[in-house]
């Protein structure tokens, strides 16, 4: 049965949401057949497949190529995707075009937008024109430059409350559901009982409607840096390797072709 943003909503208090990223039409739907409910086209495409150190060289028409590609393999999953760097924050006809883009052109099924309260207002418009968004808070990793480094958020009490009001603005805003990064797990706990949405998490604790990775992180196919939170389920790049070698070898030993 496909998954949709009413299907995720009624997940919450029911059974955990497992949600990962996705970058291409194989990847989709090996995780549609796995029965993953949520494919974020997350803009993390940017360090863990095209190369760049953050997400922010990432571009709408980079975003629009792989959403397209993982659109067409058809998942039952819900298929989500980034805004991505900046066009959030452009005037709202702007921001309205690039999420038209995204749905209409390459296929994406909601669109997930980074900010609190000081986007609410945006995203409620965006939630008015009929395009479903889902919320993103804690770090924001959009911001890296500003923050100067990734770490955890909501610590102090000052933390704590803004994040509070975040993620109540943006409830009633209408996001479908929110995505907390790098929060601590107690305030974590103490959002997702608050919340009516379901609060998916990535580095912020078990106390959550669901969880979320980065596909490369979770198939042990990344080369570079792994957030600590990040747990292996295999070691895709060990038999990815193999296999490379293994028809190098028969190559120069002339064993294939037979």
């Amino acid at each position: 049965m496909k998954v949709t943003t009413h299907t995720l909503r009624k997940l919450k208090g029911e059974r955990p949401i497992v949600a990962v990223t996705a970058y291409d039409a194989i990847f989709a739907r090996y995780a549609s057949e796995a029965g993953v409910d949520l494919i974020l086209v997350g803009d993390s495409v940017g360090n863990t497949v095209l190369g760049f150190e953050t997400t922010v060289p990432v571009t709408l028409d980079m975003m629009c190529h792989h959403t397209a590609a993982v659109a067409r393999a058809k998942p039952q999953a819900l298929v989500a995707v980034d805004v991505p760097f900046a066009e959030a924050h452009y005037d709202f006809e702007r921001v309205l075009q690039a999420c038209q883009r995204l749905v209409q052109e390459a296929g994406a099924e909601a669109v997930k937008i980074e900010g609190g309260v000081e986007l609410a207002p945006q995203i409620k418009r965006l939630v008015d024109a009929g395009i479903p968004v889902w919320g993103h808070i804690g770090l924001k990793p959009q911001q890296v430059h500003t923050l100067g480094r990734y770490r955890k958020f909501g610590a102090s009490q000052e933390e704590a409350e803004s994040l509070m009001a975040d993620a109540l603005a943006l409830e009633k805003a209408g996001v479908f559901a929110l995505l907390v990064e790098m929060v601590e797990p107690g305030l974590t706990r103490t959002l997702t009982e608050t919340a009516k949405v379901p609060v998916i998490g990535i580095g912020a604790g078990p106390h959550c409607d669901g969880q979320i990775l980065v596909c490369t992180d979770l198939l042990g196919l990344s080369a570079g840096y792994v957030p600590s939170f990040a747990k292996r389920f295999a070691e895709a790049g060990e038999q990815v390797k193999l296999g490379f070698a293994a028809y190098s070898e028969a190559v120069r030993k002339k064993t294939f072709p037979a």
